[in-house]
């Protein structure tokens, strides 16, 4: 076995670990240690990815107890892809909160390790009940990460976050317990195999299980109409927080592909393709009530979190296609989506340090410190985000149009592309207009500029034009994760035995 599978997630586990016991060790030793782990794993995701190119899939059996019987951990591609965009994301929010943001409450450090844990656990798990678990790691860390510094806001947001993503954790455990009751295993391989023999009495049933697992990934990932708590949870969460949180509506998005193109996909029998005729409805609404709420947004931070739930139906859109292009496409916007919107949330808070009492409010404020600085910044941002030429947005909406096949696909999905990207022009175009061109007066008396917080924001909004310049081996590289994704039979040789 490739040991390396479980180290994304023993890395995170022992350090917060570590930081838990250590409480005691000064801020900077904490901050030390917590930049290394998480450093540590970007090369570390990047050698899985190699290693997952070959288009082998590897499982690591957890006591040598081999599936379906035991717990196991699955690398393929998309899993490796997903860590990747991880690390890169972490790395860069740790690195902004370094200079302060760690300071506002008790074990930081200790919290982002966890959820790290969490997020790295649900993208290598093999099983459903340890998507639940490592869902509900992540969950409980992003519950004290949300109202990290106090406020009423952020606890305002944070109840509200609470009690939806509880009442989905019952969902999600309700649905686990009827497949497993019905079929007897939880591994997502073997659930493949059992869904498609199932008893035609049973399967009333397990499409009730699937529907219930959609529901909750909805809830995780932001989908109409379960996306309402998102825009004031980011709006309140400190800077790296909201960067971060930036790929949590992904790993809701990433349960969706696992499960519904494997469990209930082509092989499935007559429950094959369950939810795709949900999904198509669900993308579009959704991209076009994230638009909306961006243009009636009025705060920066809530701008942005409008942006993401853009980003949800735009990724829906490709899932809802279901071809191996249209996956590819998804995945490329995927990596785009995570590492801008990231990006601007830390610029979004580089501004706020310079506007005073006036914040994100879109209103009149005083003079910024850097203008040219911020206003290149947020325009490169606003250009990415928003789709246009010649950032990554525009080539991932492009790759996404151009995997259209059919006349009704076309009717549906072009319109709503093309007039969600314009409503964001607008909301951006406005936003940046009363940050960078109304500002009268002198400096806000404590206004802040840091250089370190500086380069994390550069480096995450230069993502834009770098997945521009890389395009060619990043999409041949999507292109053979959705190829890998819709062969399920080589998923099924890992509980079938023979060579995966």
């Amino acid at each position: 076995m490739n040991h390396a599978l479980i180290l994304p997630i023993l890395i995170p586990l022992f350090t917060g670990s570590l930081l838990l016991i250590r409480s005691q060790l000064s801020i900077t030793a904490k901050r030390w240690v917590s930049l290394l782990a998480t450093w540590s794993l970007l090369p570390l995701s990047a050698w899985l990815v190699l290693q997952a190119d070959n288009g082998v899939l590897q499982v690591y059996a957890l006591g040598n107890w081999q599936a379906p019987f035991g717990i196991v951990l699955l690398l393929d591609r998309l899993a490796a892809l997903m860590l990747l965009v991880t690390a890169v994301l972490a790395g860069f929010a740790m690195l902004y909160a370094v200079r302060g943001d760690d300071q506002r409450g008790p074990n930081f450090h200790a919290l982002m390790q966890f959820q790290l844990l969490g997020i790295n656990g649900a993208f290598l798990t093999g099983d459903l009940f340890n998507l639940f678990v490592f869902f509900e790691i992540l969950l409980i860390a992003s519950y004290s990460l949300l109202v990290y510094g106090g406020g009423p806001k952020r606890i305002k947001a944070g109840m509200h976050y609470v009690v939806l993503n509880l009442v989905a954790s019952s969902f999600f455990l309700i649905g686990v317990g009827m497949l497993y009751g019905l079929l007897g295993t939880l591994n997502i391989a073997d659930l493949a195999l059992k869904v498609a023999e199932a008893d035609p009495d049973r399967q009333h049933l397990l499409a009730a299980a699937g529907y219930l697992l959609l529901i909750v990934f909805g809830l995780k990932g932001a989908i109409l109409p379960l996306y309402f708590w998102l825009p004031n949870a980011y709006a309140a969460a400190t800077a790296p927080v909201a960067a971060l949180f930036a790929v949590m509506t992904k790993v809701g998005l990433y349960a969706i592909i696992r499960v519904f193109t494997l469990v209930f996909g082509s092989e499935a029998g007559q429950l094959a393709h369950l939810v795709d005729y949900l999904l198509w409805p669900l993308a579009a609404l959704t991209l076009l009530l994230g638009v909306t709420g961006a243009l009636a947004a009025r705060s920066l931070g809530r701008l942005i979190g409008y942006l993401v739930i853009v980003s949800v139906g735009t990724l829906l859109a490709g899932v809802a296609l279901g071809s191996a292009q249209s996956l590819s496409a998804a995945l490329y916007y995927l990596i785009h989506s995570t590492w801008i919107c990231g990006g601007l949330f830390l610029l979004a808070d580089m501004l706020a340090r310079q506007r005073g009492e006036i914040g994100l409010r879109l209103r009149k404020g005083p003079q910024l410190l850097q203008p040219k600085l911020l206003g290149g910044l947020f325009f490169i941002g606003a250009i990415s985000v928003a789709g246009l030429p010649p950032f990554s947005g525009f080539l991932g909406k492009v790759m996404l149009l151009r995997s259209v096949e059919s006349g009704w696909q076309t009717l549906v999905l072009w319109p709503v592309v093309l007039c969600g990207g314009l409503g964001m022009v607008i909301a951006l175009v406005r936003a940046g207009s009363t940050l960078f061109w109304r500002c009268s007066g002198e400096p806000a008396p404590n206004a802040q500029f840091d250089h370190i917080r500086a380069l994390a924001t550069i480096c995450l909004l230069a993502g834009g034009p770098l997945l521009v310049v890389a395009a060619q081996p990043i999409q041949e590289y999507t292109q053979a994760v959705a190829q890998q994704l819709l062969d399920v039979n080589s998923y099924l040789q890992i509980v079938r035995g023979g060579e995966r």
